[in-house]
């Protein structure tokens, strides 16, 4: 067998085998998908979005997206705080965030060269470095700096194969933003793609910052789309939005964009009246996972076991789980319990013992959730496992 992870195990791990045999007796807090949790966009939205497509259907696709749709991700980079001047040819449209990283993966880099990534990581972009055949190459965040990026970490994990950096803010799952300038990016001078599907989602800090504004002297691919903003995975669209410094890389990046078109007609032709009947919903849905985080926060920080820190944003909490230091016991012995948790070491974080849970999960599932866990940590002491 040959090519992508032909060595790999793909049978269910023990965590998997567990969760299968429990046949859905347990509350799960691991899920990111908000129509698994009732928060669907409206209907009346999405259905007046759509209306004037069919009359003047068709099929008419631009290498870089819409004009429309490429004019609604501009303005609402200007109503960002702070706001960050595009032009229209500064965005290109894609069908998810997931193949904005493929094709900036194929623009910036050949098989066997590196992106420097977050030690902390989505477990998706294994699996994208793994298809383009290039490495993905951790520097830590600082745990004790509320996961701060360290710069000394960055700076070892550069050598000549490194092609640009990859920085998640808010990130998943810590929570982290990337508020101010980071003097180690400016040192470096790589490309950075910085992931910003949860930017909506503020906690701790008022907003999030582009990073192509904080970094200007950069060339900066901003990641983002429907899925999240707007809870419509389904829909399927995503962008890229350039900073100045990036727009040397338009025209190589327009051609292998129109080499998919992967971004649906319909999708695009809705997303200008998604941004103007639409935000009312993202601001909503904020306010649904900050009253979750409270929750979440209240009932867990006062625990003697945990360590949880009040996230900057995103939906997500990675509490560290002391006297433990076997993670697959912990979230075994947590479904046990009635409650499905994910250990840290999924997101490729080995130092101590970590869970992560979701606060998109609805809040009746959440309480109960949080209340089992809470059980779970209190039934029996680690050193008794």
């Amino acid at each position: 067998m040959t090519g992508f992870f032909a060595n790999g195990d793909l049978s269910p791990n023990r965590i998997e085998q567990a969760r299968i045999a429990a046949n859905g007796q347990y509350i799960d807090l691991t899920s990111s998908n908000p129509t698994h949790q009732g928060l669907l966009f409206p209907q009346h939205v999405l259905e007046s979005a759509a209306a004037s497509y069919w009359s003047n259907r068709r099929y008419d696709p631009q290498p870089r997206g819409q004009l429309a749709a490429r004019a609604s991700i501009r303005d609402y980079y200007a109503r960002r705080s702070p706001p960050l001047a595009l032009d229209v040819d500064d965005v290109f449209v894609a069908a998810s965030t997931s193949e904005a990283y493929s094709l900036l993966f194929a623009l910036l880099t050949e098989p066997g060269d590196n992106v420097l990534a977050p030690v902390v990581t989505y477990p998706l972009f294994d699996f994208l470095a793994e298809v383009h055949h290039i490495e993905l190459r951790p520097y830590a965040l600082d745990e004790a700096r509320g996961w701060r990026i360290d710069p000394a970490s960055l700076h070892a994990q550069v050598d000549e194969r490194t092609r640009a950096v990859l920085i998640v803010s808010p990130h998943n799952p810590t929570g982290v933003i990337v508020t101010q300038a980071l003097p180690a990016l400016t040192t470096l001078g790589l490309p950075v793609i910085c992931d910003e599907v949860f930017a909506e989602f503020t906690y701790r800090q008022p907003s999030t910052p582009p990073l192509g504004v904080l970094h200007p002297e950069l060339p900066v691919f901003h990641l983002n789309g429907i899925s999240k903003l707007f809870a419509l995975p389904d829909l399927k669209l995503g962008w890229i939005a350039l900073n100045g410094a990036a727009r040397p890389f338009a025209d190589r990046l327009e051609l292998l964009n129109d080499t998919f078109l992967g971004s649906n007609s319909l999708t695009q032709h809705m997303l200008p009246h998604l941004f103007r009947q639409g935000m009312w919903f993202a601001h909503d849905m904020r306010l649904y996972v900050q009253r979750n985080l409270d929750l979440a926060l209240a009932r867990l920080g006062a625990h003697p076991t945990l360590r949880v820190h009040a996230p900057d944003g995103g939906y997500y909490l990675f509490p560290e789980v002391l006297g433990w230091d076997d993670e697959d016991a912990l979230v075994l012995h947590c479904l046990r319990h009635g409650v499905l948790v994910h250990p840290g070491y999924f997101y490729g974080y080995e130092r101590g013992a970590h869970l992560m849970l979701s606060c998109l999960t609805a809040p009746d599932q959440l309480a109960e959730g949080l209340q089992r866990l809470i059980a779970a940590l209190d039934a029996l002491p680690p050193s008794h496992i």
